[in-house]
């Protein structure tokens, strides 16, 4: 009777380094395709396998830390992402403010605004606290010829809540800060 393993060789300590250097994060990538083919070329499963596991080890360590930092609610980058809204909340009301100036009114709605803009503008009129609807709009609502009122929908998507951003106050200016969204608008 043969011996099934006749036709493999065996891997050697630099096979296995090599597989378990496939664990290092990002990096080990590189080493787990190394130890893949290495395996193949040899015709050894474990070699394989080791490989295959150090590069799912950094796809799901990747994964995760991406989630926990990026999407999770209270994650790293929450605080920085409001920091953000709030910025470019306040340079949409400067936007809004100059296009009064050119216009003689303020833009009736959020797309009317985005068309007046030149082409390379550095406003920016999307929801940046939202972190799964993608392309939403900032509120706006036109509240009479003489004010206006924006804010954010904040990471819920829901307004009149505690996670609404509003722009930094700015004095003699058409922006309404106290304004409170009706439900159903």
């Amino acid at each position: 009777m043969e011996d099934k393993n006749a036709n493999t060789k065996d891997a050697g300590c630099l096979g296995y380094v090599i597989g378990g250097m496939s664990f290092i994060p990002l990096l080990g990538v590189l080493f787990g395709i190394i130890a893949i083919a290495w395996g193949f070329a040899i015709k050894h499963t474990k070699l394989k396998v080791v490989g295959a596991c150090g590069i799912a080890f950094t796809v799901i360590l990747y994964s995760v830390l991406g989630y926990i930092g990026l999407v999770q609610e209270g994650g790293i980058y929450d605080e920085l992402r409001g920091e953000l809204t709030k910025t470019q909340l306040t340079n949409v009301v400067q936007a809004i403010e100059f296009y009064k100036v050119q216009y003689g009114h303020y833009p009736e709605s959020l797309e009317i605004l985005q068309k007046s803009l030149p082409e390379n503008s550095m406003v920016f009129l999307h929801d940046a606290a939202q972190v799964n609807a993608q392309g939403k709009l900032y509120y706006y609502k036109l509240i009479d010829t003489s004010s206006y009122h924006i804010r954010s929908y904040g990471r819920d998507s829901v307004l009149n809540t505690s996670d609404d951003i509003l722009p930094s106050p700015i004095d003699n200016v058409g922006l309404v800060m106290d304004y409170s969204v009706q439900s159903g608008l």
